[in-house]
């Protein structure tokens, strides 16, 4: 290998100076430097025979002048990175200081401004909708006392004619009864012409007059966000589809075009459809899951009663198609919620990552959210059956409940 410097012959030297070090093996000055071996040698070590005679050598001084100079250079960029650190703390940090404290104070007023507004709209809907239903009690209540005032002269009035068709039963012959053939007539026509009461919804609290978007948007917003009520869901393996497999978690959902054989013909089976209800039912209170989508353009998500039929291809066993099943489903790029074969298409501008369901039982209420944007998506107010299944169907990919 070729050397940096001339190659030294075996001997004495004086590179650096009275106070250099002497090689062990030699005893001769480490005037020469080995960059491969990255140590100071002697000239002999370097030589002919040597042991660093085919390495790269250089004379010391000139190898210690080159760390000298970087030694300098850096020197002069710590000086340099002081300063810039020095800059930094005593203008940056200071700034990026005001600058966070003005911004924190600008934070602090933009949640007071926009919690202020929510809570001034809160309590005007909360106000707004205390008197529709205080005006909805006292209408409903006039209802009844309209309705009570008026059976109460027909009861009146039947006694009457009662009570006068019983004094001619008792009191006229045979003659005098022929004689008021005319007014007994007349009497009976005008009891038939009292009806019987009827039910109407005139009589009763109508609950709609609480329903308001506001309110269903921000409490629904409440429940997903505070996670109250969230279900630990798992899917009923026994109610499996052929069609579909189910994880070993039971949480997940995978559509399979071509039926297992390994199922077993279980009575609780759906053998046609796509569908798995979940294994707890729910029959009071509220209820919360959420299930990922994502990865499905074709699924139902809901809720079903446990009449819901399991076998054949008839609509009765298909979720939405029926009056036992309440369904959020998509198909490509379409979207409804679906109930005793109604469809109602839902305008969704995209597709939702994530389907949240919410099943307050008491108010008869299921709500369908995506907890990303945290808009409700459908609303359903009913008086349902219980129990109540968490109800699935697939039919392109996964779908999986979160965990």
């Amino acid at each position: 290998m070729s050397a940096d410097a001339t190659r030294p012959e075996s001997g004495p030297e004086s590179g650096l100076g009275p106070e250099a070090g002497l090689c062990p093996e030699h005893g001769e000055p480490l005037s020469w430097f080995c960059r491969c071996e990255r140590r100071p040698v002697c000239a002999a070590c370097a030589g002919l025979g040597g042991r660093c005679h085919r390495h790269r050598i250089r004379r010391a001084e000139e190898h210690a002048e080159e760390l000298r100079n970087k030694i300098v250079d850096h020197c002069e960029r710590l000086q340099l990175q002081s300063a810039g650190i020095t800059k930094y703390m005593a203008e940056v940090l200071p700034a990026k200081n005001q600058k966070a404290a003005s911004m924190a104070s600008a934070a602090r007023e933009l949640v007071i401004q926009r919690l202020s507004l929510v809570r001034s709209l809160c309590e005007s809907e909360e106000q707004r909708l205390l008197e529709q239903v205080h005006g909805e009690e006292e209408r409903a209540h006039q209802s009844i006392l309209t309705q009570r005032a008026h059976w109460a002269e027909a009861l009146q009035k039947l006694d009457t004619l009662r009570t006068s068709l019983v004094d001619m039963l008792t009191h006229l012959d045979d003659f005098q009864l022929i004689q008021k053939e005319q007014e007994i007539f007349e009497r009976t026509e005008e009891a038939e012409g009292i009806l019987d009461p009827q039910e109407s919804e005139k009589l009763s609290f109508n609950e709609k007059c609480t329903w308001s978007p506001l309110l269903t948007q921000l409490w629904a917003t409440a429940v997903f966000g505070s996670l109250s009520g969230m279900e630990e869901v798992r899917i009923n393996q026994r109610t499996v589809s052929p069609l579909l497999r189910l994880s070993d978690d039971q949480r997940t959902l995978t559509f399979n075009a071509k039926k297992s054989k390994a199922c077993s013909d279980d009575p609780e089976r759906f053998d046609h459809w796509p569908n798995a209800l979940a294994i707890t039912s729910f029959q009071a209170g509220l209820h919360v899951w959420v299930v990922n989508v994502q990865n499905s353009c074709a699924y139902k998500v809901g809720v079903a009663s446990a009449q819901l039929p399991r076998k054949g291809s008839g609509s009765d066993c298909r979720l939405g198609h029926n009056a036992f099943s309440w369904v959020f489903s998509r198909y490509d790029q379409q979207f409804c919620f679906s109930h005793n074969g109604q469809h109602e298409p839902l305008g969704l501008l995209r597709c939702p990552a994530q389907l949240g369901v919410l099943l307050d039982l008491q108010a008869g209420e299921l709500l369908f959210y995506e907890p990303a944007s945290g808009m409700v998506l459908y609303a359903c107010h009913t008086s349902f059956p219980g129990p109540l299944f968490p109800v699935f169907a697939v039919a392109d990919q996964t779908i999986s409940i979160v965990h």
